[in-house]
């Protein structure tokens, strides 16, 4: 079996069903049935038109279930939109099955779970581990979520920045149980991509590509964090860099800037720096001051103090952190390593110590710790 295929093949199919007038909650059980007997019979039997097999077989899985339900007109009138035997239409209706499960009444949690059940294909279970939830509890969330955009109609226009959040959210999960849910992020980035030619969603797959390059060097062999400034360049994915970069300056060449654009165009002047010392912070602040322009976010104000920091040194830095609300998540840490680039020891391993308490993550709290003790150590000597 090619389970790739299949999960490639899920969102149309559905979509195929929820077009034809399928209530969204029973066309995807329906597809979920039509799956299983895919996995069941395609070894021994494989299908020629693998996408007209799983529509036929799932609409009639939601026809079985419709006869018990409905009324006696109801029944016959979608017995008669069975299709026709023959190879099924090429429409790709994926782009609305992303607008449906990013829909804004969903929390952002739910449209996480059903886009990756929906578009990406995965099961109840894989979803569950890899949020380190127990399968019932995704189970539940992923059913309220169908509920609630079961009386939602198809054909309405979907908000693509919307959309865009919740891939980001996936891609933000990392790894965990047995999905690399960035790997999963970037395909289904790329399948919305093909969907719709849009300059953000390319930002967004530029900003993941660029991103994930350098994955195999942000953690030591024992888990602990590695900082950007030293991490082994010669380890990053340059195939990967490319992709993103290219896409980035198409998008670019649009003149249609939106913040994963501007967020993109920082990441590839990370990776465009042979070392750290030679990264091109001037440029970086002046994207900061656009993805501002852009959000008004809290977080990029903080992100632009450090480069603030870089460009024109660490007192600067902290003039712009001093604008700041100091209960930002990551402040004291940010303020620990301009204080520490400004020389102040004391007052950076105080802080340093300060932001492990406050840490989100093991990793993240070992890695600060490790950066007081480090500069106590320092003043001791």
């Amino acid at each position: 079996m090619d389970e790739a295929r299949l999960r490639s093949l899920t969102p149309n199919v559905l979509a195929v069903l929820v077009r034809r007038g399928a209530d969204f909650a029973a066309a995807e059980d329906a597809v979920q049935e039509a799956l299983v007997e895919a996995v069941r019979v395609w070894p021994t039997a494989p299908p020629r038109d693998p996408k007209g097999w799983l529509i036929t077989v799932a609409w009639r899985k939601f026809l079985d279930e419709t006869r018990a339900d409905t009324a006696r007109r109801r029944r016959e009138d979608l017995v008669d939109q069975e299709p026709a035997p023959g190879p099924a239409a090429s429409r790709d209706d994926t782009l609305q099955l992303y607008f449906l499960c990013a829909h804004p009444s969903l929390t952002p949690s739910s449209a996480v779970a059903l886009t990756l059940r929906a578009v990406g294909g995965l099961t109840t279970r894989q979803i569950a581990r890899a949020y380190l939830v127990p399968e019932a509890t995704m189970a539940q969330r992923i059913s309220r979520a169908k509920r609630t955009v079961s009386g939602v109609r198809f054909d309405q226009p979907g908000d693509v920045a919307t959309v865009l959040r919740v891939l980001y959210l996936v891609f933000n999960e990392g790894y965990s149980g047995d999905i690399d849910l960035a790997a999963e992020a970037i395909r289904l980035t790329r399948q919305l991509a093909a969907a719709i030619d849009h300059p953000e969603v390319s930002g967004l797959l530029a900003l993941m590509l660029l991103h994930h390059a350098r994955r195999a060097t942000r953690t030591a062999p024992d888990g602990s964090l590695v900082p950007l400034a030293e991490q082994d360049r010669g380890r990053w994915d340059t195939a990967s860099i490319a992709e993103g970069v290219a896409i980035l300056q198409a998008a670019l060449a649009r003149d249609r800037l939106g913040e994963f654009q501007a967020q993109a165009a920082i990441a590839a002047l990370h990776a465009d720096a042979p070392t750290a010392e030679e990264t091109d912070w001037v440029q970086i602040v002046e994207w900061y001051d656009e993805l501002l322009r852009l959000t008004d976010s809290p977080v990029v104000r903080l992100n632009r103090a450090v480069a603030v920091g870089e460009a024109d040194g660490p007192r600067a830095g902290l003039a712009a952190l001093a604008e700041l609300d100091d209960t930002l998540p990551r402040h004291a840490a940010v303020a620990a390593y301009l204080h520490e680039r400004d020389g102040d020891l004391a007052t950076a391993a105080r802080l340093y110590t300060e932001a492990a308490h406050k840490a989100s993550s093991l990793a993240e709290r070992d890695h600060l710790t490790r950066q007081a003790a480090r500069l106590n150590a320092r003043g001791r000597g």
